[in-house]
């Protein structure tokens, strides 16, 4: 019997927009897209690691064949609506967690990102500040 993933294309049943910062983007250069689209729906039905602040949440995600346990830590903004934004992420064997002050700075992130309008962050995918993931 073949493995099949159950949530794929988040777009598909949700109309959420999906983004990963430059620096996310350059962090797991290696990483199919996919995989953050499959955690944006995981936690779009309540499956989130831990709640840092009013607007960051953490998600663990398996990657490169390793499991959620000794894979991936990513740190994204969002409001649990239609707007998700990969901002940070390490692995677990670099990094054990984010710091006071880290949070503190994604936190700032966070609200800068949340509030910008729809043609903002056009211009923001235009510009190559964020990839616009989890689209056909």
């Amino acid at each position: 019997m073949a493995f099949t993933r159950p949530y794929t294309k988040c777009y598909s049943t949700f109309n959420n927009r999906v983004f990963k910062t430059r620096y996310f983007s350059r962090v797991f250069k290696s990483v199919n897209d996919q995989i953050w689209c499959d955690a944006v729906q995981e936690m779009s039905h309540g499956l989130i690691d831990a709640q840092l602040g009013r607007s960051i949440v953490k998600k663990r995600v398996a990657i490169n064949g390793k499991g959620k346990r000794s894979g991936a830590r990513t740190i994204v903004a969002t409001k649990k609506e239609d707007r998700w934004f990969f901002v940070y992420g390490f692995n677990k064997n670099d990094q054990a967690n984010i710091s006071t002050k880290e949070l503190a700075a994604l936190t700032e992130l966070a609200d800068l990102l949340l509030n910008r309008t729809n043609s903002e962050l056009d211009e923001a995918v235009a510009q190559n500040e964020l990839a616009e993931i989890c689209h056909d």
